[in-house]
């Protein structure tokens, strides 16, 4: 008789699977970047999905050179503004701020996300900033919702991003000196680079057994429910483990996808705009500069995403990479 084998349920890599804090997610592991001081993340808002076709640029594959269809994303990038610099040194407790500079002008919008300084730096504040010694250099980057037709809320978002680089006085440099400053996304990153996307997934709420953990179904000769699981476990241990599926919140998690080409990237939305028929669903009009990736991206449509460069990518960027048609057409069964 052959040996009885049934997989478990669910990843435990994903556990526990309750709600993710905050809708910005948080990035806590960072690559190692290029030597010169450069941003390694990146935020947009993601608008919708459709398909392309490119040509197969993978010289291993079975179409490589060949016309073939993918599914592609497209992400609205308007610029970011660096609202401070942070110094960080290295403690016993982990990392702690050693110094912080903030920009001598920040956008008014900005008081409704955290209070602002009272004052712009002064040059007592400049000094300490420029003799601080550490082993990490940050900027506090924020979003410009206000540029976006498709996001509801004006609020800006805030977060921290990593600059990179070898040599740690050039980074505190770069940071000081962009201050106040906008970055675009095409001086970010271009076609062809692997990027990591950060994102808080489409969140559904309570849901039972069944769907949560995709469990088998009882008999139809079940005497109580059919949508529930046969078990709760054996009487010992006398609790109820973790591995037992059970019913509880489902989506709204945080969620990272690995190794995302960028395909194309169009610094102004005007000029080049990209108009779906019937319009990208649940979303207005691109305006701003824009970015397409491979695949499929967590979250719903407007959810802020993340792009950090990426962490576990050894390949090579293709030498050419050709994007020849991009649908437009209806995605509402029109």
């Amino acid at each position: 008789m052959a040996r009885r084998h049934k997989p478990r349920r669910g990843s435990l890599g994903f556990w526990p699977r309750k709600r993710a804090n905050h809708q910005v997610p948080r990035i806590t592991r960072w690559p190692k970047g290029p030597a010169k001081p450069h941003l390694e993340d990146f935020a947009g808002y993601k608008v919708g999905m459709t398909h392309a076709f490119i040509v197969d640029f993978r010289k291993r594959s079975t179409t490589s050179g060949q016309e073939v269809s993918v599914p592609v994303t497209v992400v609205e990038t308007p610029p970011i503004k660096i609202a401070a610099a942070r110094v960080y040194r290295d403690s016993s407790n982990g990392l702690r701020v050693s110094s912080e500079i903030w920009a001598p002008e920040l956008d008014e919008r900005l008081a409704r996300r955290r209070p602002l300084p009272l004052a712009p730096p002064t040059a007592e504040q400049k000094e300490r900033y420029s003799k601080a010694s550490g082993v990490e250099v940050r900027v506090l980057v924020h979003t410009q919702p206000h540029l976006v037709s498709g996001i509801p809320s004006k609020t800006p978002d805030l977060f921290e991003v990593r600059v990179s680089g070898e040599n740690f006085e050039e980074r505190k440099k770069w940071a000081l000196d962009h201050l106040g400053k906008e970055i675009d996304f095409p001086s970010f990153a271009k076609a062809g680079d692997m990027l990591d996307v950060i994102s808080v997934s489409r969140g559904k709420g309570f849901q039972g057994h069944i769907k949560r953990f995709h469990v088998k179904l009882q008999p139809h000769k079940n005497s109580k429910h059919r949508r529930m699981i046969g078990t709760l476990g054996p009487h010992n241990p006398s609790f109820v483990t973790y591995r037992i599926p059970q019913s509880g919140q489902m989506g709204y998690h945080r969620r990272t996808e690995y190794n995302k080409r960028v395909l194309k990237v169009v610094a102004d939305g005007k000029a080049d705009p990209i108009h779906m028929t019937g319009g990208f669903l649940h979303y207005g009009e691109v305006r701003n500069s824009y970015t397409i990736l491979h695949g499929s991206l967590p979250g719903p449509s407007k959810r802020l995403v993340r792009m950090r460069l990426p962490i576990r990518f050894h390949g090579s960027v293709p030498e050419k990479l050709e994007l020849r048609y991009l649908s437009t057409h209806s995605k509402q069964g029109a």
